[in-house]
Parts: C-alpha cells; structure tokens; sequence
C-alpha cells in the first residue's frame, strides 16, 4: 500500500521540493491550498498530473478536519505560513493566526481523526532572533525579533505541548535560511540573483539592499526537505537543526552572484534604508550534528553553488521573458 501524505504550502518553494521528492518515493501526495483570486501553481506545474490538490484553509478549523479526514494520510507537512518577515511587520495578527494558531488547528484534526498520523512543523531559525550562543544548537533559548519568529515559535512549542500531552508523533524541524532558484522574488537572495541579471542584461542600472552585514546559515532547499522526511521516519519523534552550519554575509552573497555574472556589485549596490528592519537579526548559524548522527543526514550544496544555480536560472528566465527586448 502507498503512503499518503498531505502537504500544505506545496505551492511554496519547501512545498514544491518535498512533492517532488515524496513521489519519488512512490507516496500518494496531496497538497493543501487555500481558496485565493491569485493562485500560482507555477512551481509545481510540472508534477501537477502526479498529485491531487485540495482547498483547505488554515484559518478555518472545519475544512482543515474535513479534509484530514478525507485523504486519511500516513503524514502531514505544515509548510503553510506567512513566511516572509518584513511582511509579517504590517500584518502581524493573521500572521498569528496563519503561522502560530494555524498549526494548532493541523494538531487538534489530528487528534481528533487520528493521533497516530505523524505531523512535520516547519520551524525556523528565525526563532534564535537575539541569539544567546553561537553556532544555535536544538537547546539554545529562543530570542524571536519579528512577529514572524514569535509566531513560529509558538507553532514550535505547540508542536512539543501536542507530542508530550496526547503522544501525537510531531517532529519540529528548525530549518534556518534555505534557498533555490524557486524562492520566491521578495526575499532577499532571489531578489539578488534575480537583479543581477537584469544589471547584466542591461535591463535595470541598480540594486537598492538593507544591511549587507547580515549573516546567515544558507542552504539548498531540495537538500532540506530530505531532512523533514527522514524526521518522520524514526522511531520517536523529536526537533532537530537543518543547516549548513557555515555563516556568510549578504555582501558574500551580492559578490557572489555579481562576479559570476562579471560583474563588479560596487557599482551598482546600493544600500536603501526602506529594507532595514526594524529589529535586526545579525548572526544565525546552526549546529546540525544531531541530524548527522541520527537522520545521517548532511548538506550536498555548497552556499557558492547555490548562488550560481539561482543566477543561471535567472539567466534562463529572464532571457526568455525579455527575448523580444534583448
């Protein structure tokens, strides 16, 4: 019999990887999405005919149980969030509601259908915030500096209060910055790699950043959605770290993404204090040693390879998207 497994944000970056990986897997997938004017499918138009999606929303506790109850699956994946810090500044109550109390929902239509569904609850290292030691191990107090982190860190606790309190199998796992050339155009590495090109290609003169000294642990995205599988296939559930555990500096990532292009980032960087945030999280980086020695599970691309693969993908894109103007 095939395992089922249920994915909410599966049109997201994280979400579209873990299908992939999944069916690889030969599991049945279903993804979760919210009934929305713009929905955007492109990351997962590829796999499209291989999965079966379904409306839910994490707002709304009913159509969370209903659908639970409906596909019955083995696991559960709760990439859904409002996942985009600055953003979670100018709508921090529904970002409360999407990213803390959206996970109690997923938890109590467990319990309610079926405790022995194992449940994966995508916290981040955006919870460390303020950090209290360096690098962030699994015991390191959490210090969040945005609603966001506040929010993940209240999905994080709740995960643990449901395993502890109705020995429900839910695994946290703190992912910290993963990316890929399907991140999302906002954030700040595919805004990079993304503007880079234009520069290169003649399409734009500028790039307006925040604070360049911002150091963070970054990752591939495909490497860390194997690490939330393997989270649910041992035998006790626990939290584990999923990084690189190396730190590198927005400006290593501009300088990267620049000189792969031939670029020189000096000329057309330019710092712009729209995109400073109003609590910084200077330092993040992660100790994986216990996904190591108990997921064997460790990191296969390299921070320099994963800028390159943003910036050639960019290439492709935009050279195709431009291709009457270029």
């Amino acid at each position: 019999m095939k395992k089922r497994a249920l994915i909410t944000g599966i049109t997201g970056q994280d979400g579209s990887y873990l299908a992939e990986f999944l069916l690889e897997k030969d599991y049945e997938v279903y993804g979760m999405v919210r009934r929305s004017s713009m929905e955007r499918f492109d990351r997962i138009d590829h796999i499209k005919d291989k999965i079966e999606i379904k409306q839910a929303d994490l707002l709304d506790q009913f159509s969370i149980t209903k659908l639970i109850d409906e596909i019955r699956p083995h696991e559960i994946y709760n990439l859904a969030a409002m996942s985009f810090v600055p953003t979670s500044w100018n709508q921090p109550v529904l970002t409360a509601e999407f990213t803390a109390i959206g996970v109690t929902r997923m938890l109590e239509a467990i319990r309610y259908i079926d405790p022995k569904i194992k449940f994966y609850q995508a916290s981040s290292s955006e919870m460390f915030g303020k950090v209290k030691e360096i690098p962030q191990t699994e015991k390191t107090p959490f210090h969040p500096r945005s609603p966001y982190g506040v929010a993940k860190v209240y999905g994080h606790w709740i995960t643990i209060n449901y395993r502890e309190s109705y020995d429900i199998f839910g695994c946290s796992g703190i992912l910290f910055n993963h990316e890929s050339p399907r991140r999302g155009i906002e954030f700040v590495t595919r805004k990079i790699s993304y503007n880079a090109v234009k520069i290169k290609l003649g399409l734009s003169k500028e790039l307006g950043l925040g604070n360049l000294d911002a150091k963070r642990d970054w990752g591939f995205a495909g490497d860390y959605v194997k690490a939330m599988w393997l989270m649910l296939q041992q035998d006790k559930p626990d939290d584990f770290i999923i990084s690189t555990g190396k730190t590198h500096s927005v400006r290593d990532l501009v300088d990267i993404a620049f000189s792969h292009l031939d670029l020189d980032y000096k000329k057309y960087v330019k710092k712009d204090k729209r995109f400073f945030r109003p609590a910084e999280v200077d330092l993040l980086i992660g100790d994986h040693s216990k996904a190591k020695n108990e997921l064997n599970w460790e990191p296969e691309v390299s921070f320099e390879e994963l800028v390159k693969m943003m910036v050639d993908a960019d290439m492709e894109l935009l050279k195709k998207e431009y291709a009457d103007e270029l």
